[in-house]
């Protein structure tokens, strides 16, 4: 596969050096010169000098046949120029933006342009990691609106079944992993200690969902206790 990144910031060029160690032909873009140093010597790519949102210089950088096309320099507005540059005048089928603003990023969806948005998913980890959620969080779709939640389900919950988790509209269970094999379950299906569960989540659900796997924690802390005893 052929890969033109534009921005060669701690992030492009990180994704450039994992592109390039997946053996996929890549072209960086940056108007820094010296930003390439990021790539380091091991690098078997291409780099062009000039700004992503330079026609002529995406020309030259092969935008024309490009399989995918990545936006990551620091500014929202260059990174929306140049994805709807190469979304609309070369006709490239894959373009992710990296966007900030996570308002900016829903509009720019709208537009066809698959985005990235470090803004909500370095807050919800963080928030995550303040409240010691007992989940994963996985990504977040439509800057929010819903989100996917990993969680293991304890002993207390073994032998119940998949519609015990769900709330109509607000959690739905997507998918169950026992060992290696995963599946998409059934509103009947029994659920086991260790089974990995994907839910979707929605936001004014995400307490709920984590209440669920608190209250797991405290009757086994309860047992232990009991057991002690």
């Amino acid at each position: 596969m052929r890969y033109l990144i534009v921005g060669c910031g701690r992030v492009g060029s990180t994704l450039a050096k994992l592109l390039d160690a997946d053996n996929n032909e890549v072209i960086v873009v940056d108007e820094n010169p010296s930003a390439f140093k990021r790539l380091g010597q091991k690098f078997k790519g291409h780099v062009v000098v000039g700004t992503g949102i330079d026609y002529d210089v995406l020309k030259r950088a092969g935008a024309q046949s490009t399989d995918g096309f990545i936006a990551v320099t620091n500014g929202d507005n260059r990174n929306v120029m140049a994805a709807l540059i190469a979304q609309r005048m070369f006709n490239i089928k894959k373009v992710v933006a990296r966007i900030y603003d996570p308002t900016r990023g829903m509009m720019y969806r709208d537009l066809g342009i698959e985005t990235v948005c470090p803004t909500t998913v370095g807050a919800k980890m963080i928030r995550d990691m303040l409240l010691e959620a007992p989940w994963d969080t996985l990504q977040s779709f439509d800057f929010g609106k819903v989100t996917s939640l990993r969680a293991v389900v304890r002993a207390p919950d073994s032998g119940k079944r998949v519609s015990e988790f769900e709330r109509p509209g607000r959690i739905r269970v997507a998918a169950v992993r026992t060992g290696k094999t995963v599946r998409v379950p059934g509103e009947d299906t029994i659920l086991s200690e260790g089974d990995e569960i994907n839910a979707i989540v929605a936001p004014d659900a995400i307490s709920e969902f984590a209440q669920m796997f608190q209250l797991d924690r405290e009757r086994i802390a309860a047992s232990a206790a009991a057991a002690g005893d």
